[in-house]
């Protein structure tokens, strides 16, 4: 899967919209809201993007944000759907978190809001550098400090980046076998690639072993499953599950 060839697409980040003890992530929560979403809307993939870990940056548990990625027929439909996830977040994120929302159609991504995400990754930022970053798209603090802002925009720049994060929905990956054939993660738009040091090409009829734990990274805009050799024929995925809250 490549995300940017398609008509009107729009990335809606998510940031902050947990508590230490609360029983999801923010990964699940912008599922969820999604899942809400009329058939106006429909939803490409969600990815997970990691965000450092700094002492001097207030953060849960992992300190990850989230972007979907959600295709319409019309561009009309960005602003009630800003509204929508904005409303949910009051709604639903649990008291003691900083929730925040960022909305842009992909071609409205600009290098600058781009510039930020990166930066994000390298050190401390603020709020007015995120708004001023995102002028002219859609981009709001809906709880708490407003913090989670700060990463709801980095999510939709690192999306537009193409070259970080992993996939955490992506058509029907959840529901595949824990061993799936190169063949079949290519017809779902799925790259496979080797990180071997000196790797071989995984074939079509090739058996992948990803322990019922599927999660494509986002390369080159792309969807691409990192695997290392396992024998003759099979690999296995390179990246494994972490015990993290529900995503």
């Amino acid at each position: 899967m490549t995300l940017h060839d398609a008509g009107f697409v729009f990335y809606l980040g998510f940031d902050d919209t947990d508590t230490k003890t609360s029983p999801k992530g923010t990964g699940r929560t912008i599922r969820d809201f999604c899942a809400t979403l009329p058939e106006t809307y429909r939803l490409q993939a969600v990815l997970r993007h990691q965000l450092p870990k700094r002492p001097e940056i207030p953060f849960t548990s992992n300190n990850s944000s989230a972007c979907a990625v959600i295709e319409t027929d019309d561009p009309a439909l960005g602003r009630p759907l800003f509204e929508a996830a904005c409303n949910y977040l009051v709604q639903f994120a649990p008291q003691g978190s900083d929730p925040g929302v960022c909305l842009a159609e992909r071609r409205a991504v600009a290098d600058e809001l781009v510039a930020f995400a990166l930066a994000c990754n390298g050190g401390v930022v603020r709020q007015d550098q995120a708004m001023a970053a995102a002028s002219g798209i859609l981009l709001a603090g809906v709880g708490g400090t407003n913090d989670g802002l700060i990463g709801a925009a980095a999510a939709v720049g690192l999306t537009r980046h193409g070259w970080c994060g992993r996939f955490i929905e992506l058509g029907d990956m959840r529901s595949l076998p824990a061993t799936v054939t190169v063949g079949e993660l290519l017809t779902r738009g799925i790259q496979v690639a080797s990180v071997d040091r000196d790797p071989l090409t995984p074939l079509p009829n090739d058996l992948i072993a990803t322990g019922g734990w599927l999660r494509p990274s986002l390369l080159a805009g792309q969807a691409v499953l990192q695997v290392r050799a396992n024998g003759d024929g099979r690999w296995i995925a390179a990246l494994g599950k972490r015990g993290d809250k529900a995503a």
